[in-house]
């Protein structure tokens, strides 16, 4: 297969769905082969059957352990995405302790525990792409956890570019996006809400998966790109 990551092998940590398998996708197709891993190998089995040059993995991001037995398991890789999430919404008042743990031990503390075990085994010209999220740059009442964790995502990925140099590392903060994400406001309380988002921002229209994951393959083939958060979002921040 070719195309710009032929022969490399790209780790994506998330979900069998969503944003994670379009990366998933979108990496094998541009060359790569892909290891797919989170909490649910048997999910992520039967996600991927039948996907060729996409193999499955256990990883729980919030066990520092499970990432290492993953490091050792790998060996070398090119690349590394973690796609994971828990999210905290909720105004003040509402916000569980717990819910806002398991929020940074996911996006901020598990990507770090994935640099800390993998980085020695990326191979030359490798990076890490984690994610942060809108929510860190349009500050709304209701997503206080939300983007206090995205900010931290931010500032991790800044942190692991320099002492991590020349291995790359970037984030990518995604807009609203047309995820299952959005499935428990109900059919009709989803397409409101896209309809809101759409009209007011300034592309007017619900981000893709397929949009996130070509921002993801940017971060991953661009040499020259490090400690950049990278704003997949349609302009929203800008409304």
């Amino acid at each position: 297969m070719t195309g710009p990551l032929r022969g490399q092998r790209v780790l994506v940590v998330g979900r069998g769905s969503g944003i994670a398998r379009a990366v998933v996708l979108a990496a094998r197709d541009a060359g790569a082969k892909v290891v797919a891993a989170g909490r649910d190998k048997g999910a992520l089995t039967e996600a991927y059957a039948g996907e060729p040059a996409v193999s499955t993995e256990t990883v729980d991001v919030t066990d520092e352990t499970s990432i290492a037995t993953l490091a050792e398991r790998l060996g070398t890789v090119d690349h590394v995405v973690s796609t994971a999430s828990a999210r905290a919404r909720g105004r003040l008042a509402d916000l569980n302790r717990d819910a806002v743990r398991l929020s940074f031990d996911t996006k901020v503390i598990g990507p770090l525990m994935l640099a800390k075990h993998l980085a020695g085994r990326l191979a030359d010209g490798g990076s890490f792409v984690i994610f942060s999220g809108v929510a860190a740059t349009k500050i709304t009442v209701g997503t206080l956890g939300v983007a206090i964790t995205n900010g931290a995502a931010e500032v991790l990925a800044r942190s692991l570019a320099l002492e991590l140099a020349p291995i790359r590392v970037n984030a990518i903060s995604p807009g609203v996006i047309d995820t299952g994400a959005w499935d428990a406001l109900g059919e009709q309380g989803r397409a409101d809400y896209f309809a809101e988002v759409s009209a007011s921002n300034p592309v007017r229209r619900i981000g893709t998966t397929e949009d996130v994951a070509g921002t993801v393959l940017y971060a991953l083939t661009s040499g020259f790109l490090t400690g950049q958060t990278l704003h997949i979002d349609g302009g929203e921040p800008l409304t």
